[in-house]
Protein backbone atom coordinates (compact mmCIF):
# COMPACT_ATOMS: atom_id res chain seq x y z
CA UNK A 1 0.00 0.00 0.00
CA UNK A 2 1.21 3.87 -0.98
CA UNK A 3 0.80 6.06 1.40
CA UNK A 4 2.16 9.54 0.48
CA UNK A 5 2.45 12.03 3.40
CA UNK A 6 3.20 15.92 2.94
CA UNK A 7 4.85 18.51 5.19
CA UNK A 8 6.48 21.84 4.93
CA UNK A 9 3.43 24.15 4.45
CA UNK A 10 2.64 27.38 5.88
CA UNK A 11 1.89 30.64 6.38
CA UNK A 12 4.04 33.33 4.41
CA UNK A 13 4.33 37.21 3.16
CA UNK A 14 3.98 37.99 -0.90
CA UNK A 15 7.72 37.39 -2.27
CA UNK A 16 8.64 34.32 0.71
CA UNK A 17 9.64 30.88 -0.11
CA UNK A 18 8.76 27.54 1.02
CA UNK A 19 9.70 23.92 0.68
CA UNK A 20 7.05 21.42 0.49
CA UNK A 21 8.04 17.47 1.14
CA UNK A 22 6.32 14.45 0.41
CA UNK A 23 7.52 11.20 1.58
CA UNK A 24 6.50 7.84 0.10
CA UNK A 25 6.00 4.57 1.91
CA UNK A 26 6.53 2.41 -0.78
CA UNK A 27 9.18 1.81 -3.46
CA UNK A 28 6.86 3.44 -5.84
CA UNK A 29 9.79 5.53 -6.89
CA UNK A 30 11.37 2.91 -8.84
CA UNK A 31 9.70 3.85 -12.24
CA UNK A 32 7.10 6.67 -11.15
CA UNK A 33 5.58 9.96 -12.69
CA UNK A 34 5.15 11.80 -9.28
CA UNK A 35 3.24 15.07 -9.28
CA UNK A 36 2.38 18.47 -6.94
CA UNK A 37 -1.38 19.66 -7.16
CA UNK A 38 -2.89 22.39 -5.57
CA UNK A 39 -6.26 23.25 -5.21
CA UNK A 40 -8.07 26.41 -4.03
CA UNK A 41 -11.36 27.17 -1.95
CA UNK A 42 -13.97 27.23 -4.76
CA UNK A 43 -11.71 25.97 -8.00
CA UNK A 44 -10.43 22.93 -9.38
CA UNK A 45 -7.38 20.80 -8.43
CA UNK A 46 -4.80 21.91 -10.96
CA UNK A 47 -1.47 20.44 -11.79
CA UNK A 48 1.79 22.21 -10.81
CA UNK A 49 4.46 20.24 -11.75
CA UNK A 50 5.58 16.75 -12.47
CA UNK A 51 8.80 14.53 -12.26
CA UNK A 52 9.65 11.08 -13.63
CA UNK A 53 11.07 9.26 -10.57
CA UNK A 54 13.01 7.14 -13.22
CA UNK A 55 15.08 9.99 -14.52
CA UNK A 56 15.65 13.98 -14.70
CA UNK A 57 12.50 15.14 -16.55
CA UNK A 58 10.01 17.68 -15.26
CA UNK A 59 7.63 19.58 -16.03
CA UNK A 60 5.61 23.01 -14.74
CA UNK A 61 2.69 24.66 -15.38
CA UNK A 62 3.10 27.98 -16.73
CA UNK A 63 1.70 29.62 -13.80
CA UNK A 64 5.06 28.20 -11.71
CA UNK A 65 7.45 28.57 -14.00
CA UNK A 66 11.07 29.97 -12.99
CA UNK A 67 9.79 30.47 -9.28
CA UNK A 68 9.19 26.25 -8.39
CA UNK A 69 11.62 23.38 -8.94
CA UNK A 70 10.33 19.81 -8.54
CA UNK A 71 12.83 17.75 -7.16
CA UNK A 72 13.34 14.14 -5.57
CA UNK A 73 15.68 11.95 -3.21
CA UNK A 74 15.50 8.55 -4.33
CA UNK A 75 17.51 7.38 -1.19
CA UNK A 76 14.87 9.01 1.12
CA UNK A 77 11.82 8.26 -1.36
CA UNK A 78 11.05 11.86 -0.95
CA UNK A 79 9.94 14.62 -3.03
CA UNK A 80 9.88 18.23 -2.95
CA UNK A 81 8.53 21.15 -4.36
CA UNK A 82 10.77 24.91 -3.54
CA UNK A 83 8.58 27.66 -4.15
CA UNK A 84 10.02 31.02 -4.49
CA UNK A 85 8.70 34.06 -5.09
CA UNK A 86 5.41 33.03 -3.95
CA UNK A 87 2.21 35.23 -4.92
CA UNK A 88 -1.30 35.40 -3.55
CA UNK A 89 -2.85 33.47 -6.09
CA UNK A 90 -0.31 30.67 -4.72
CA UNK A 91 -2.43 29.92 -1.96
CA UNK A 92 -3.73 26.29 -1.80
CA UNK A 93 -3.81 23.15 -0.37
CA UNK A 94 -1.22 21.48 -1.92
CA UNK A 95 -1.09 17.05 -2.86
CA UNK A 96 1.55 14.97 -4.17
CA UNK A 97 0.06 12.48 -6.07
CA UNK A 98 1.78 9.08 -7.38
CA UNK A 99 1.09 7.13 -11.00
CA UNK A 100 2.91 4.02 -12.01
CA UNK A 101 4.88 5.85 -15.59
CA UNK A 102 3.24 4.20 -18.52
CA UNK A 103 3.52 6.86 -20.81
CA UNK A 104 5.60 9.91 -20.78
CA UNK A 105 5.22 11.59 -17.32
CA UNK A 106 3.99 15.10 -19.65
CA UNK A 107 0.74 13.56 -20.42
CA UNK A 108 -0.38 13.07 -16.80
CA UNK A 109 -1.59 16.23 -16.19
CA UNK A 110 -4.61 14.77 -14.54
CA UNK A 111 -5.75 14.24 -11.23
CA UNK A 112 -7.91 11.22 -12.40
CA UNK A 113 -4.56 10.02 -13.68
CA UNK A 114 -3.53 9.70 -10.13
CA UNK A 115 -3.88 6.34 -8.30
CA UNK A 116 -2.36 7.48 -4.87
CA UNK A 117 -2.75 10.79 -3.38
CA UNK A 118 -1.18 12.87 -0.06
CA UNK A 119 -3.70 14.24 2.51
CA UNK A 120 -2.76 17.64 1.74
CA UNK A 121 -0.47 20.30 3.27
CA UNK A 122 -2.01 24.19 3.41
CA UNK A 123 -0.25 27.20 1.73
CA UNK A 124 -1.02 30.40 3.03
CA UNK A 125 0.43 33.65 0.98
CA UNK A 126 -0.06 36.69 2.20
CA UNK A 127 -0.03 40.34 0.61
Amino acid sequence: QVQLVESGGGSVQAGGSLRLSCAASAATFSNACMSWFRQAPGKEREGVAIIWTGGRSTYYADSVKGRFTISQDTAKRTLYLQMNSLKPEDTAMYYCAAVRRQRSCSTYTRPIDYNYWGQGTQVTVSS
